[in-house]
């Protein structure tokens, strides 16, 4: 062998044991220097002009390789949970309006943690605390602790970044989200950012409610209309009187007030005999005790069972107990006043639950498992 091709068959070799390519033309070199596309491509959501304006985290501002990493990051089973067998969607299913079907969601080792998980369609408008309690006040900084929960992901957050420093595919697409340069800069932050820009990209807006009041493209049955006008949106009702009333915290467009509220549920002598105290363990104020966040309805019909802690299995359940009335505990939120209903009243209102579900959103593929 001559030697200009002896040296060229070193320099081949080195590249081929020194490099590795990955998708978009990067490359990482094993010294950890990534090198390809770094300038993030400023994403716009897509929100209806109805909608409020979404909550902007200058913090994390939404890139298309940002998002498009947070997607593959939520479906991938492999990265999070201990056994490499639970990803983000297992609890959080586009089909179910992103929950999961139990009561209290289930944790890697198969076991119900204390509340269910709830939706994250349209968590983009939320600009009052994330989770049931409130507790977090970034999107991003809620999707921290469920790795290392041990009823949930149950994983240690360094295991979590080694994978990712190692994949033959992530340490390029960290790069195009966030204009990185070695694998080292890979960390726990950059992870949740990424999964918190794909999450604010779930916008649920295009229900039978929508096409019906914003975009003048169908019409509700005669069931329907009565439950919208005359059980959930009522205004003005006389003193005294005892109606379903349920726009007033879930009031339109987003069908949720994300404040948080004593709903009655839950019978207890005194605000310091909750089980569970909700917001009230986050504020520290025995007032705050069993208070929790409402919820968007948008989806209701898919997303049971019902309540932060999975306990009424059907909307017709959940409408009963609100009937009842409360339990008269000091903070009760004070439209919890029990209503009758006829059975045709009953069935009017649940008509119009339905007409909040969002087809589009089941299967949409830009919110789809991208393998």
């Amino acid at each position: 062998m001559t030697r200009p091709a002896f040296l060229l068959g070193l320099f081949l070799l080195f590249l081929a044991i020194g490099c590795r390519e990955e998708p978009g033309g990067s490359t990482v070199v094993d010294e950890g220097t990534i090198t390809g596309p770094n300038t993030p491509t400023p994403y716009a959501l897509e929100v209806p002009d109805y909608f409020p304006a979404p909550v902007v985290d200058p913090e994390n501002p939404l890139s298309e390789e940002g998002i498009e990493l947070g997607r593959h990051l939520f479906y991938d089973a492999s990265i999070f949970s201990t056994e490499g067998n639970m990803s983000c969607a297992t609890c959080h299913q586009q089909e179910l309006a992103f929950t999961d079907g139990f009561g209290r969601a289930i944790g890697v080792r198969g076991e119900p943690g204390p509340r269910s998980a709830m939706s994250l369609v349209n968590l983009a408008f939320n600009p009052n605390g994330f989770n049931w309690d409130g507790g977090e006040g970034k999107l991003w900084e809620q999707a921290i602790h469920p790795v290392e929960n041990m009823l949930e992901l149950d994983n240690d957050w360094q295991e979590v970044i080694r994978k990712l420093r190692e994949h033959g595919d992530y340490p390029a697409r960290f790069r195009a989200a966030f204009g990185i340069d070695k694998v080292e800069e890979i960390d726990p932050e950059l992870t949740v950012k990424a999964l918190a820009q794909f999450e604010r990209t779930i916008i649920s807006a295009d229900s039978k409610f929508d096409r019906v009041v914003y975009k003048n493209t169908d019409f509700f049955t005669e069931l329907e209309q009565l439950g919208a006008d005359s059980l959930f949106f009522v205004e003005n009702v006389p003193p005294g009187t005892l109606h379903p009333g349920c726009g007033h915290c879930h009031n339109a467009p987003q069908f949720g007030d994300n404040k948080f509220h004593n709903n009655g549920i839950t019978d207890v002598e005194t605000i310091n005999d909750f089980v569970d105290k909700g917001r009230g363990d986050i504020t520290g104020n025995p007032f705050d005790n069993g208070k929790f966040r409402t919820p968007t309805l948008r989806n209701i019909a898919l997303t049971a069972p019902y309540m932060h802690d999975g306990r009424f299995e059907t909307l017709e359940e959940v409408i009963d107990d609100y009937a009842a009335g409360g339990h008269g505990v000091e903070n009760e939120d004070p439209n919890i006043t029990g209503f009758s209903l006829t059975e045709r009243e009953k069935a009017a209102l649940l008509a119009f639950l339905h007409t909040l579900t969002d087809e589009a959103l089941l299967t949409d593929p830009r919110l789809s498992d991208p393998k």
